[in-house]
C-alpha cells in the first residue's frame, strides 16, 4: 500500500521551494514533472503528489534535488510577487474559515521532525568519522581542543591527539599510514 508523505513550502519574491520529506529519496526512483501551472512528484511506495500551483512558474528554470531525507523542488516564479498560498483554490471567496486554518503550519514541529529524521540517518564511512571528530571536539575541554589542533597541524594531518600534556611539550612528528611515504612539497 502506498503511503502518504509530508511536504511544506516557503517562498521569496522570485522562487517557491517545496520540501517533500522522503527518506532515501534517490533510492525510491522518484520523478518530478514540472509544468507552468502544476507539479507532479511520484516515487516508489508513496502516493503521487499533484499540486495545482497558485500562479505560473518557469518550468525550464525550475529544478529539484534529492538528499538523504527529502526532495527539494525549487520553482522559478514567472511573475515576481508573493503567493497567497501554494495551491490554487477553486472558490477563494467561498472558502470556509476552518479550511483556511487547516493550511497553517507549525514550523517548530516541522523543524523538529526534520532534525529527528536527520539524526536517524546515520552517516557512513568518511562522513561518520568526520562526525565523530566534530563531536569529540565540540564536547572537549580547552586543553583537548588545543591538543587536537596542534597535533593535526604539526603532523600535516597524519596525527590527531587529545592529550595536551603529551602534545604541548614537544613538536608532533608526521606519521603517515603504513605503506605510505610523507613528502614535503615546496
Amino acid at each position: 500500500m502506498a503511503s502518504t508523505v509530508k511536504y511544506d513550502w516557503y517562498q521569496t519574491d522570485t522562487t517557491v521551494t517545496i520540501t517533500v520529506l522522503l527518506k532515501n529519496a534517490a533510492e525510491k526512483n522518484y520523478s518530478v514533472v514540472l509544468e507552468q501551472s502544476k507539479i507532479l512528484l511520484t516515487a516508489d511506495g508513496i502516493e503521487p503528489i499533484a499540486i495545482s500551483l497558485w500562479d505560473a512558474i518557469n518550468a525550464e528554470q525550475s529544478s529539484h534535488k534529492a538528499s538523504p531525507s527529502k526532495v527539494e523542488i525549487k520553482l522559478a516564479k514567472l511573475i515576481g510577487h508573493r503567493w497567497e498560498a501554494l495551491e490554487k483554490r477553486e472558490a477563494v471567496l467561498a472558502a470556509p474559515e476552518p479550511t483556511v486554518k487547516k493550511n497553517q503550519h507549525d514550523w517548530d514541529k516541522i523543524s523538529k521532525e526534520i532534525e529527528k529524521q536527520e539524526e536517524e540517518d546515520k552517516p557512513e564511512g568518511e562522513a561518520a568519522v568526520q562526525q565523530l571528530f566534530r563531536k569529540i571536539y565540540a564536547d572537549a575541554n580547552e586543553d583537548t581542543k588545543k591538543a587536537m589542533m596542534k597535533s593535526f597541524y604539526e603532523s600535516g594531518g597524519t596525527v590527531l591527539s587529545t592529550n595536551w600534556s603529551e602534545v604541548g611539550a614537544q613538536k608532533v612528528d608526521v606519521k603517515p599510514p603504513d605503506g605510505c611515504e610523507f613528502k614535503k612539497w615546496n
